[in-house]
């Protein structure tokens, strides 16, 4: 058996695993059961269409491919990255506690004052804002 042969073979083993991961993600990310199971998974998803994009490359011969997976794997890297960050700066208590982070002392007192505001409000018999 030769190198190229050998090669090919190699190539076609590895592609057949990727199809199987990039199911199983498909998977993970539809079932979620949470979005940082589906974030991370996005996030695998985008692993492994590199890992696509490297083994056609090798596979084809053309190397000019690579340059597209690695722009791909940071891209895929800055908008994961940038997806979380705005998933706990916007998404309050909700999205702390789909990460498992535990409330800090800041906002267990904001949520304390805002939730005592409306009950003075409710009983002076004030409109909410």
């Amino acid at each position: 058996m030769n190198a190229a042969a050998f090669a090919q073979i190699c190539s076609h083993i590895a592609l057949f695993m990727l199809a199987a991961a990039f199911l199983l993600i498909t998977i993970r990310i539809v079932r979620g059961p949470a979005l940082p199971d589906r974030v991370l998974a996005l996030d695998m998803l985008v692993t492994v269409a590199v890992g696509f994009i490297a083994t056609i490359s090798i596979a084809a011969g053309e190397f000019l491919y690579l340059d597209v997976a690695i722009a791909l794997a940071l891209v895929g890297f800055l908008s994961t990255v940038a997806l979380a960050r705005f998933v706990l700066t916007h998404g309050g208590s909700r999205a702390r506690a789909d990460f498992g982070d535990e409330p800090d002392d800041a906002d267990a007192a904001e949520s304390a004052t805002t939730s005592g505001d409306q009950a003075g409000r409710q009983a002076k018999g004030e409109a909410a804002p």
